[in-house]
């Protein structure tokens, strides 16, 4: 299976492929989609296009995608959000499912724990993907989502395959918390 994972940002939107077999991670590709400082409607045309690209150059099977956090500065948390905005059309328009992490799901998920500096995310999407040299921080952090992803999708798929036999002995899961 091959993930697409994105990091969107108004000027930078980073990129990551990886693919997963046998759970095994290999790199496919990463780099960015970097904006100029045009009208708001380009630069949103310039994500919306260029990962509509990346998706016809590598044919990912699905993509995962960094939530938007709010931050001190609303008017830049509106323009993040619309970035994110234009990744997504890209991905929903080209049937992918997309699955959203937040930065703190993403560096639990790569690094074992959420307050993770980049320089660590970096370090570790190197040394899981056996990259011969550290990626940038936006490719990194796209990587980052897409190993993210590929780790999550395993543990759903358990759960998954545990709910059966879970639920013909009366028992579910509730908060979190196995319960009869």
């Amino acid at each position: 299976m091959k993930i697409l994972g994105i990091d969107p940002g108004l000027r930078t939107t980073g990129f990551g492929l990886i693919h997963k077999q046998s759970g095994k991670l290999t790199y496919i590709a990463s780099g960015t989609i970097k904006t100029t400082d045009g009208s708001l409607p380009d630069r949103l045309k310039t994500i919306l296009s260029g990962v509509s690209e990346i998706i016809r150059t590598y044919q990912p099977d699905c993509a995962a995608i960094e939530k938007v956090f709010v931050n001190v500065n609303p008017q830049s948390t509106l323009l993040l959000g619309q970035a994110r905005g234009a990744a997504i059309c890209a991905l929903v328009a080209a049937d992918l499912a997309v699955a959203e992490y937040t930065a703190l799901q993403v560096k639990q998920g790569v690094v074992g724990h959420g307050r993770a500096k980049k320089e660590q995310v970096q370090d570790m999407v190197q040394r899981l993907l056996s990259l011969s040299g550290t990626p940038g921080s936006d490719a990194a952090d796209a990587l980052g989502v897409a190993i993210c992803h590929a780790h999550s999708g395993e543990a759903l798929a358990s759960l998954g395959a545990l709910a059966p036999g879970l639920a013909k002995k009366g028992l579910r899961v509730r908060g979190g918390r196995l319960v009869g």
